[in-house]
């Protein structure tokens, strides 16, 4: 009993010093004074000021285009690894995984001046280098949440299918896609997620005139923090929390 009590306690205590920044941050952006420490009232104007604001407004519908585009890709792209992957003898899927887990494990900065050399040299920086960039390290996280759903997934349904004079595609589409979704939907978020996130490979492979939320964030910063920047945090805190119930309740709708 005093254990669980005591693991309560350590979780809770986790859990608020990861959420209190970021409750702190929502709560200054319903602050009508620009001091982060004298509570000035309550007010809406920092979000009427944030999109009033045609430079944040375009820079959202950047991220929000690299985002979803990026991660449809790389879902497509991921899926199709994933399935290669698994059909493959053992040593050969130790092999792709080992190459799959050094994009996650590589630090960003490598990544993206690695990227930014490549481009620079076929064709120049843009908003396509960067969205071939963001589908890039998307990948990896793709084939990794539907590999694990590849391995609990009876072949032998698919099998019977095929016996039963289904075309490959057919069976397919109706046996295997439908299993594999819940992990298509998580990769899928997920690299809607790290998109929406990334700044580093992102500042590199960007050409002018290209900027993304995370790249006008840095740029705003250096000039000092605006009240705007406090009510940007939390819209696109309450986005990526939106997408994490979505894609929670899909996959539970799944398996039920």
């Amino acid at each position: 009993m005093i254990e669980k009590t005591l693991g309560k306690i350590y979780i809770g205590l986790i859990l608020v010093f990861m959420y209190t920044p970021i409750l702190v941050l929502i709560a200054l952006s319903f602050n009508d004074s620009r001091s982060r420490v004298v509570w000035g009232g309550f007010t809406l104007k920092w979000y009427r000021t944030l999109f009033d604001n045609s430079s944040i407004m375009s820079a959202f519908g950047t991220t929000a285009a690299l985002a979803f585009v990026s991660a449809a890709v790389a879902s497509l792209i991921g899926l199709f690894a994933a399935i290669g992957i698994y059909s493959m003898k053992k040593r050969s899927v130790k092999v792709m995984l080992f190459f799959t887990n050094i994009p996650l494990l590589n630090a960003d900065i490598v990544t993206g001046i690695a990227l930014m050399l490549w481009f620079v040299r076929f064709f120049p920086l843009g908003f396509v280098s960067v969205l071939t960039a963001h589908i890039t390290f998307n990948i990896p996280y793709v084939i990794l949440c539907i590999l694990p759903k590849l391995e609990t997934m009876d072949i032998r349904q698919f099998e019977a299918a095929r016996d039963l004079g289904a075309s490959t595609a057919y069976a397919f589409t109706k046996v295997i896609l439908p299993d594999l979704l819940p992990g298509i939907l998580a990769g899928f978020f997920m690299a809607v997620t790290m998109s929406m996130d990334d700044f580093v490979i992102t500042y590199f492979t960007k050409g002018p005139g290209v900027n993304t939320l995370s790249t006008l964030i840095y740029g705003e910063i250096r000039k000092g923090i605006k009240p705007e920047m406090y009510a940007l945090s939390s819209v696109l805190f309450l986005l990526v929390l939106i997408i994490l119930i979505i894609a929670n309740k899909t996959d539970t709708v799944k398996e039920n």
